[in-house]
């Protein structure tokens, strides 16, 4: 009997640190990072923002033969609970839980570039640039978990300063303000995975000629949308 207890309470704590994980990240034309999503143990995608905001959530609509992610989510008809009027003034009103996932927010007493924003979801902490850091990407996504996110600093070339440059051991590499004016800023590479657009001298300037536009790396899916 003992065991069994013993058994039952290490796949609950199991099942609560694998709950949530990071599971995609979206960049718009294949020039702006919109969305890093994750998928919780109900299968809700949740959906922020590189500086640490919640844009949506809900369910994935029924797969298609291919598999594409869609833009819009079906809304999530699980419980949903926000922080009451006698909370910190910082996260009062926002999303406490999406079904039996629970969000933390950074407090009023925080650096100011910090102040409200989600300190963690679920399992998985959240921790940001502080304004002593370059301009380019103050106030945006640093950790998600222990994975470090990078972007070019404010030096780099015009065309991909303040753009996600890796995600862990990811690298992300852009085309440059020397390259075709129609595919300049937009994603060249992902890891080992590279990426063609049609330039200013082609029909379909400007559309992705080549590369996949859902890529799992590393665990993670890149959506070029």
């Amino acid at each position: 009997m003992k065991r069994f207890f013993l058994l039952v309470t290490f796949l609950v704590f199991n099942s609560c640190i694998f709950s949530q994980t990071l599971n995609h990240i979206s960049l718009t034309g294949g020039i702006t990072l919109s969305s890093f999503s994750f998928l919780t143990d109900q299968q809700v995608i949740i959906r922020i923002s590189q500086d640490g905001k919640l844009l949506e959530w809900g369910t994935e609509a029924q797969p298609l033969r291919y598999k594409i992610y869609p833009p819009k989510l079906q809304p999530f008809m699980g419980r949903v609970e926000y922080y009451g009027p006698g909370t910190d003034s910082a996260y009062r009103g926002k999303v406490k839980s999406i079904g039996t996932c629970l969000f933390n927010y950074y407090g009023s007493y925080e650096y100011e570039e910090k102040k409200g924003k989600i300190k963690s979801i679920g399992s998985v902490a959240l921790d940001y640039y502080s304004n002593f850091e370059d301009k380019a990407f103050r106030g945006r996504l640093k950790f998600i978990g222990s994975a470090l996110i990078n972007y070019y600093n404010s030096f780099e070339n015009e065309a991909y300063r303040g753009k996600l440059k890796s995600v862990g051991n990811t690298p992300l590499t852009y085309y440059s303000s020397f390259d075709d004016r129609i595919i300049r800023g937009k994603i060249k590479s992902i890891g080992i995975h590279n990426y063609i657009w049609y330039t200013s001298m082609d029909r379909y300037r400007g559309g992705l000629k080549s590369g996949a536009p859902e890529q799992r790396i590393n665990g993670v899916i890149y959506i070029i949308r």
